[in-house]
This record gives C-alpha cells, sequence and structure tokens, in this order.
C-alpha cells in the first residue's frame, strides 16, 4: 500500500484507519513542495521531452501523462484515494453521477442481454434502463429486491447484470448485497451497487462480493453542494477495461477542479457523515413519534423492518429519510414543506444544508399510490431543525 505522511512511508501493516486513508493514503507532499494539500493539475494536455516519450504515449511510463481526458494527476490522487476507501483496487472518475452509472451498466451489457434492477432505483437510472437501452435491445425487469428471491425469480438465461441501490431512493430499503452477489456469481452475472447514500465510511459492497460500486459524488464526497461529479470503483481489471472504452471514449471524465474539490470533501467525510447520522437518527425518532405522520423510511429505526440487515451489512446510516403524514395527500406534503424554515426545497442531497422536497411513491405492497416528504438532514442545530419540523407538521392546514 502507497501510504506516505510527508517523505515518511508507514508500514503496510499498520493498516490506518479510515480518516487518516482520506487524509494521507497516495499523497507524496514532498513532491509537490511540501504542500498540505495537493495542487490542481488544471490542464488538458501534457508534453514530452522527446518524440521516443510521444511515440510510445499510449503506454506512458509511471508518472507520466498524456492528455487529461484519459487521466490527470489530481483525478488520479482521488481515484486512489476513493478505490482504497471502498476496498476496490482501482476507480474511475467521471463528471457526473449519471456518467458514473451510464458507465458501470454499459460495460456489464450487450445487446440482446436483460438487466434486473430494483424498483425504486434513483429515477435517472431507471430512465437510463427503461427507456434508452431497450433501443440496444437491453431489457430490464424490476423487482422489489428485499429478498434475494425476488432476484431469483425475475432472471433469465440471458440476464447479465443485477442492479441494486442499498439503501434505495425514496423509501430506504436494502437488499441483501452479499446473498445476491453469490446469485450472480451462479449464473455468470455482474452486480453493481450505488453506494452514495451510505458512503465508504458507513457501507463497503465490494467487500461483500458485489463487482462495481458507483458513486454520485455530487453528494456526500463532494459535500458543499458546489460540484458535479461521479466515481466507480472495482477490480483492476474490471476498471482497466471500462476506463478505456466507457471512460476515454465516451469522455465524461471528472475535471481537475472537481477531483480536488472531493478530494477536500474527502477530508472531512467521517465528520460530516457522523453529523449527518446523528441529526437524522434524532428526527427520525422524534417523527416516529408525532402524531401528524403517519409512517418513517429511515433504516437506524429498531422498527424498520429490515434493522437486522442495516446492523449486518453497514456500519450506520446517512442523513436520508423519508417520511408519510397522516392522510398522506398531496396538499398535505405541499403545506408541510412550504412551512419549514431551514430546510430548503430542492433536488439533490448531501450536502451541508438542509431539503425537502414532496413527492409521490408507490406503496411496495400495497401498490398505493402516496406522498411522501424526503428530507436531506444537514449540519445546522439539531434543536433548530426538530423545532422547524414541528411547526410545520403542527401549523399546517389539514
Amino acid at each position: 500500500m502507497d501510504f506516505r505522511k510527508g517523505s515518511i512511508a508507514v508500514p503496510e501493516e499498520r493498516k490506518p484507519g479510515f480518516e487518516t486513508l482520506c487524509i494521507h493514503f497516495a499523497e507524496d507532499r514532498e513532491a509537490h513542495l511540501g504542500a498540505a494539500a495537493p495542487p490542481i493539475y488544471q490542464c488538458s494536455t501534457f508534453t514530452y521531452p522527446d518524440c521516443e516519450g510521444f511515440a510510445g504515449r499510449h503506454a506512458p511510463a509511471p508518472g507520466r501523462y498524456d492528455y487529461t481526458r484519459t487521466s490527470n494527476p489530481t483525478t488520479s490522487l482521488l481515484e486512489r484515494k476513493i478505490a482504497a476507501l471502498e476496498r476496490g483496487e482501482a476507480a474511475r472518475a467521471f463528471a457526473s453521477g449519471m456518467a458514473a452509472v451510464s458507465a458501470a451498466i454499459l460495460s456489464c451489457v450487450r445487446a440482446g442481454e436483460h438487466v434486473v434492477s430494483i424498483s425504486t432505483v434513483y429515477g435517472p437510472t431507471r430512465r437510463l434502463l427503461s427507456d434508452y437501452l431497450p433501443r440496444f435491445g437491453i431489457e430490464t425487469s424490476y423487482v422489489r429486491g428485499t429478498s434475494v428471491e425476488d432476484f431469483e425469480q425475475a432472471a433469465r438465461p440471458n440476464t447479465r447484470l443485477f442492479y441494486l441501490e442499498s439503501p434505495s431512493s425514496l423509501l430506504f430499503e436494502l437488499q441483501d448485497l452479499a446473498a445476491v452477489a453469490a446469485l450472480a456469481r451462479s449464473r455468470g452475472a455482474a452486480t453493481i451497487c450505488d453506494n452514495s447514500n451510505a458512503t465508504p465510511y458507513l457501507q463497503n459492497p465490494l467487500a461483500l462480493g458485489v463487482d462495481l460500486v458507483v458513486h454520485t459524488a455530487t453528494k456526500y464526497i463532494g459535500g458543499h453542494s458546489d460540484l458535479v461529479a461521479g466515481l466507480v470503483v472495482g477490480s483492476a481489471q474490471r476498471l482497466t477495461k471500462l476506463s478505456a472504452l466507457e471512460g476515454e471514449l465516451l469522455g465524461a471524465v471528472a475535471d481537475p477542479f472537481s477531483s480536488w474539490l472531493m478530494l477536500r470533501g474527502l477530508r472531512t467525510l467521517s465528520l460530516r457523515m457522523d453529523r449527518h447520522q446523528s441529526s437524522a437518527g434524532e428526527l427520525a425518532r422524534f417523527l416516529q413519534g408525532h402524531r401528524r405522520v403517519a409512517r418513517v423510511y429511515y433504516p437506524g429505526l429498531d422498527a424498520h423492518p429490515q434493522s437486522a440487515l442495516a446492523k449486518g451489512q453497514m456500519r450506520g446510516q446517512s442523513g436520508m429519510l423519508s417520511f408519510e403524514p397522516v392522510g398522506g395527500r398531496r396538499s398535505q406534503a405541499f403545506q408541510i414543506v412550504d412551512a419549514l424554515r431551514y430546510f430548503c426545497i430542492g433536488v439533490s442531497w448531501g450536502g451541508y444544508e438542509s431539503l425537502a422536497i414532496p413527492i409521490q411513491v408507490r406503496a411496495p405492497q400495497s401498490g398505493e399510490k402516496k406522498w411522501i416528504i424526503r428530507l436531506s438532514v444537514g449540519l445546522e442545530s439539531i434543536a433548530d431543525l426538530t423545532a422547524d419540523l414541528n411547526q410545520a407538521l403542527v401549523n399546517r392546514a389539514t
């Protein structure tokens, strides 16, 4: 393991902790004049000292770069850190979360093949699977995914990918990652897990047998609502091929400044996730006992039907949760969100600011449509956030 603190090599057997990896892994500060923060190589083109070097650019020597669409020193440092944090061998950074998701999926399937995905997958991912990939003869079946049997029953002879997102969007249901990964291997299929919600701080799907992990790094990894980026992590074999094809040829490369911002975000990731988790857990328990709340969707609650699985494959929960107001009507959800003062109305999540959106979902078991409110709990005072939710619930029109 290439691990440096300044110019002092730290032995492999030390097994540095997560926070230490975020700050020191793969840093070579002496190579950058002792700079505590890595420099930004904000350039597109790297030059060569002679024609022999240029002629061999398709197999550059270690430490040499050619063109930022292929690789860049700032982005390479980010990729090495993310791979280590996710317990993978390699990573590729992309210009958006959907660029990462698209590249990962396209690296696993070809025309005429089949995908099984959870039904509550991130909306744009579902659009890719349902609206775009069929033009290439790739079909997708959707399952609830709370049981491994859901995937087994939906699989076909030509199934080549199981797409997972655990916890899932909006309703925060989990999949048994180890069990689904084992099923996929037995059928010659790959597995991808969107780990944006949990981050590598709280969950490592690769360690449970999943083949590829994707992140919308715009969310918690960036953490400051000031960048758009994505990440794919996996084995060196898979990432070498993915980087050369879906990475270089489709061209959605992370720019150096975004990579530098993600490196900055990693410095405080564990601190922020601890605060997000603490505040979200407190708000979930508050909402669970509120007379105007019918149900709370948060895997960190003991009442969550998959609480045992959450404790078994995760090290904690993020700042994401949803709740259903009593009645579950559109007007109620809108009135509550409009009455909030500290929770802003906006898409995305995972930044320092708290966000709330009303959204209609289909209940997993009954199929009934109902309105819920999704919260991204930020870093504000928990007392202020609790009081804000309470006044919105109490003062809303009935």
